[in-house]
């Protein structure tokens, strides 16, 4: 019995040991299967869904692309000023010498568009920026078609020199690019400068005001958060010129205007004046100056106006015909830019600005120097009566009205009008600029 037990246990043994391979092949397979079907099937029942689960889907990828837009302030007082406004972004100047920009969507913002929530007219600090995807704006923000122009709004863009500054960096980019940017942010602008944006791009001005409720994206926008910094004298030169003729905008061709048609070597010489805070004292003597010493000049002439009597086309007539422009310092002097090259400029001061007023006074010789014409130098008011509740000179004096001297302004006028007339025969040694072809400018902003 124990030898047939024995027998049997070997044989069942046996038997097991046979069975054994194909039992584990059978397990072996049965995992190997599930494995499979667990890699493919996310993606089987993926593709049998219907078209409202990969909705669900794509809404679910849009809301993290939303979320991951954040807010940060526009204006950063940590900053320095240089770099306060949109401070986490950085700025590059291309090509070499132009003002450093911002430009949205590009690889640069991964092609992010630039939102802006701009509840505060009057604090930078309170208001924000965020760089979102197109498919994927903040919640409750509105998209703005188009190219929109933004710039540090640290100057009051109602007085035209202040804010020349923010546009002549974009006039160089338009030029080179060909753009249209028909927005610009600002809560204000002057009429001078929107007729100047206009006349320059070919597109009216839109001033956007935030009014509506949430954020706004813009489709495309070009950013000078420091206005014309790093920008070099030969692009400045070239937004200029690309900015001084709006003759076409105007409805005034080349050859109307004095000189256009035939000899160009006359002189014309305008006084314009001020009216109120430093205005001449005494207009007419100042004139009587200047018109006894332009008839020392063959072929001089003096025309005399009053800025705030002027339209912006009146202004471009005026001073697109003007050799030297003689005028107390003052915003209506940003008018030079529509002088030709090497056309000169005189320039007079109420007392107290030399003695206190720093560099900000010479703003219009740069001006001047950056849109290759000539400063022939200033005049200040030596004399002034007292403040005796104001001992700062500056203060007391800053806006009162100018003298003159007779001699003085005589032996000036006589110089500089015989240079002039010189240059304008050609016979001038050493311009530094050369002429600018008027007909040439007008196919430059065609």
């Amino acid at each position: 019995m124990a030898k047939i037990a024995t027998n049997t246990n070997h044989v069942i043994v046996k038997s097991a040991l046979c069975l054994l391979p194909p039992l584990l092949l059978t397990v072996a397979f049965y995992l190997h299967f599930q494995t499979q079907l667990s890699i493919f099937s996310p993606v089987c029942r993926c593709a049998s869904q219907p078209a409202a689960g990969a909705g669900a889907v794509d809404d679910n990828v849009v809301d993290r692309l939303r979320a991951s837009a954040t807010f940060l302030p526009l204006k950063d007082t940590r900053q320095g000023a240089q770099t306060w406004f949109l401070s986490t972004l950085n700025a590059t100047a291309e090509p070499e010498g132009e003002a450093r920009n911002l430009v949205f969507p590009s690889p640069a913002s991964a092609g992010r568009l630039l939102c802006l929530a701009a509840p505060s007219r009057h604090d930078g600090a309170r208001n924000a920026y965020a760089l979102a995807s197109r498919d994927a704006l903040p919640r409750g923000a509105a998209l703005l078609p188009g190219l929109a122009f933004v710039s540090e709004p640290a100057c009051d863009h109602t007085n035209i020199w202040h804010g020349l500054t923010s546009p002549v960096p974009f006039a160089s980019w338009h030029a080179r690019s060909r753009r249209r940017a028909p927005g610009a942010v600002r809560t204000e602008m002057s009429g001078w400068l929107a007729a100047l944006a206009e006349a320059a791009t070919g597109a009216a001005v839109a001033i956007e005001t935030f009014d509506a409720p949430g954020p706004a994206c813009f489709e495309e926008a070009v950013v000078f958060r420091a206005n014309v910094a790093g920008m070099n004298k030969e692009r400045m030169l070239r937004a200029a010129d690309f900015m001084r003729w709006p003759g076409p905008y105007c409805g005034v061709n080349a050859s109307s205007k004095p000189g256009g048609g035939g000899d160009d070597s006359g002189l014309r010489v305008t006084l314009l004046f001020r009216t109120g805070a430093r205005a001449f004292k005494d207009e007419a003597a100042v004139t009587r100056v200047f018109q006894k010493e332009c008839r020392r000049v063959a072929g001089c002439d003096v025309a005399a106006a009053h800025a705030n009597n002027l339209t912006f086309c009146d202004q471009v007539r005026l001073l697109s015909s003007t050799d030297v422009l003689i005028s107390a310092h003052g915003a209506q002097m940003t008018n030079t830019l529509f002088m030709d090259r090497n056309s000169s400029v005189m320039e007079f001061y109420p007392l107290g600005w030399k003695q206190r007023a720093g560099g900000g006074q010479y703003v219009f010789r740069w001006m001047v120097d950056w849109t290759g014409m000539r400063h022939e130098g200033s005049w200040w008011e030596p004399v002034g009566e007292p403040c005796p509740d104001n001992r700062d000179i500056l203060d007391c004096w800053k806006d009162r009205q100018i003298g003159h001297n007779e001699t003085y302004f005589a032996e000036w006028a006589a110089r500089v009008f015989a240079a002039a007339r010189e240059r304008k025969r050609g016979n001038a040694v050493g311009d530094p600029a050369g002429g600018r072809s008027r007909e040439a400018t007008v196919c430059r902003c065609s």
